[in-house]
């Protein structure tokens, strides 16, 4: 421990607040939170240490403090500036599976969707539904039942919907509260579990159609029946009144932390949330801080079920609902159920690869072999075309070997690079980092392409023109892809005997082609959605928007039927689109 540290130790207070670990180059490391500030940072350079812990302390040449007013406000300072800093020692727990409600507009124009937070006092809520899947179901059968609005930006001519019957068109007419009313009215009795009514409206139907000889639409009908029997069903369970609530629990193992979540709603399970990191010294700490983290995104229930009464008394002043520690009856039963799952995922972790655990270390790997820093922050670029059309480049990130996606990018490369590979990678990356330097951002640590060392020298061109050094790398394979190699400064790099290095870059180049080719393909379909009507006599301008409106992609226009269509357009024209469309 260096006499700064030892200084600055000396002048710690008994208070709550935050602290930020920094390396040697005055990098944030690290950032935690305590009750006491004073007790909480020496017991990092005044104890011994083991696994990730003692790896950070040996990087540690300084340190600064927030002090807080409360350990509340030092939750959520920590949580901020983890976010802000994403320093390489946090972890910041990966989106847990959440429970859709199914969301119904009050106001002007109701519509329907699906959503994960029920704050917006704009809506009613009900559910949550145990799957999306299902919510998406439920949602379907009542758009198809009920002519609400369907579009999320009203256009400025009728949508099929409307030539369907299946909306009431706000767009062409004012619909007042009172004619939407008892649509609402039906569509709340309907989620709240009461199906009476429209059961008995679509048998009347049903029977009228097949009285007139109609058997398609009497047999629409029954499939509609079919269909709210079986969603019937399912919220029958979902709608008793019972308690909402979650069963919190942890596991230890060889240096590891297991925390798992049992997520109740209504009486009913929804499913579980189970994260497993490398143990910190601390695990009160440690699961209150992972706790506040879930609960951020993620909503809170009436009442957690824990094991801990220390973590109980330190969350009830963060938390708004109910604790609970139980000493016996049904809820401890539950946390005994929720201790079995988190030693189940603690131990399906430890029998399968551990790459995601490793991280930091094969980021100094890679950094050694590349003879640059550890590159914490990564990004990596790809260009898509189809013979020089639509060109389009992506870009993703990695932090600390995790993908970022709130930082990926997309760009539509300019027509005259389109046709030239290198052209669109000297493009791609001068805008980025020109961006960047513009923007005052903050710069990778490693820039890899794809590609070997053409796409190396169109890149770097692109760097030296914006004025940035930054550490460039190509990840090129063989002819037979038998083997890949990262190319830098002339050298090439083989990885054939770096399983680690080599699996964790195939994962990312896997990911940036993923997303450069969805980018592609979505941009691709809607120009071959606009194009495909151009040569059709009878579609003039306005023909053709009514079409993209009710038909936006390649594939919804794909599953239309010929039925459909001569909602829209007449039998010859409908005819003549599908033909196209089964030749594409």
């Amino acid at each position: 421990m260096n006499s700064l540290l030892k200084a600055k130790i000396d002048l710690l207070k008994d208070v709550p607040g935050t602290y930020l670990m920094k390396d040697i180059e005055g990098k944030i490391i690290y950032v935690g939170k305590a009750k006491s500030l004073i007790k909480r940072v020496k017991q990092y350079f005044y104890r011994p240490q083991c696994g990730k812990v003692f790896r950070m302390v040996r990087e540690i040449n300084d340190f600064d403090t927030i002090e807080t007013t409360s350990e509340k406000e030092a939750l959520l300072l920590e949580l901020n500036l983890i976010r802000k800093y994403y320093p390489k020692y946090n972890i910041l727990l990966k989106d847990g599976k959440s429970y859709p409600y199914i969301a119904l507009k009050k106001d002007k124009d109701p519509m329907l969707k699906i959503a994960y937070k029920d704050k917006d006092k704009k809506y009613l809520y009900f559910g949550p539904y145990p799957s999306s899947q299902f919510a998406y179901k439920t949602i379907n059968l009542l758009n198809l039942i009920y002519p609400l609005r369907k579009c999320k930006i009203v256009p400025s001519s009728p949508c099929l919907y409307y030539h369907l019957h299946q909306c009431l068109g706000p767009c062409i007419k004012k619909i007042t509260k009172d004619d939407y009313r008892p649509l609402i009215n039906d569509i709340e009795k309907f989620l709240k579990g009461d199906t009476q009514k429209i059961v008995s409206e679509i048998k009347q139907k049903m029977n009228l159609a097949s009285s007139n000889l109609e058997f398609e639409k009497a047999q629409e009908y029954k499939m509609q029946l079919e269909a709210i029997k079986y969603i019937s069903e399912k919220q029958g369970i979902m709608h008793q009144n019972h308690a909402s609530f979650d069963v919190v629990a942890i596991s230890k193992r060889d240096f590891y932390f297991s925390l798992s979540i049992l997520t109740y709603r209504n009486g009913n399970l929804l499913g579980k949330n189970s994260f497993v990191i490398e143990e910190e010294e601390d695990v009160v700490e440690q699961e209150i801080s992972l706790l506040y983290q879930y609960y951020e995104n993620h909503d809170l229930p009436k009442e957690i079920i824990l094991a801990d009464e220390e973590v109980k008394n330190r969350l009830q002043d963060v938390f708004t609902c109910k604790i609970n520690v139980p000493k016996k009856g049904s809820k401890k039963d539950l946390l005994l159920i929720a201790l079995e799952n988190a030693k189940n995922a603690i131990d399906e972790h430890f029998m399968t690869a551990r790459l995601e655990d490793d991280m930091l270390l094969i980021l100094e790997e890679l950094g050694k072999l590349l003879n640059i820093k550890t590159p914490l922050r990564i990004e990596l670029f790809d260009n898509s075309h189809l013979q020089g059309e639509e060109a389009i480049g992506a870009m993703v990130c990695f932090i600390n070997g995790v993908k970022a996606p709130s930082f990926y990018r997309k760009y539509n490369i300019k027509e005259s690079s389109g046709k030239d590979d290198l052209a669109s990678m000297k493009e791609v990356i001068y805008r980025r980092y020109s961006r960047l330097k513009e923007e005052n951002q903050i710069f990778p640590d490693l820039i890899i392409v794809d590609g070997g060392e053409n796409q190396i020298n169109a890149a770097l061109e692109s760097l030296n023109q914006v004025g940035v050094d930054i550490p460039l790398a190509g990840l090129a394979k063989d002819d037979h892809h038998h083997t890949a190699y990262l190319i830098k400064d002339g050298e090439l790099i083989s990885l054939k005997d770096k399983e680690r290095i080599f699996l964790f870059l195939m994962r990312m180049q896997d990911e940036v082609h993923r997303f450069a080719i969805t980018f592609h393909r979505k941009k691709r379909e809607k120009k071959v959605g606009i194009s495909i009507f151009d040569d059709i006599k009878g579609i003039g301008i306005k023909r053709k928007e009514l079409l993209l409106k009710a038909y936006p992609s390649l594939d919804s226009l794909k599953n239309a039927s010929k039925e459909e269509l001569k909602a829209l357009v007449n039998e010859t024209i409908a005819e003549e689109i599908v033909e196209k469309l089964k030749k594409i």
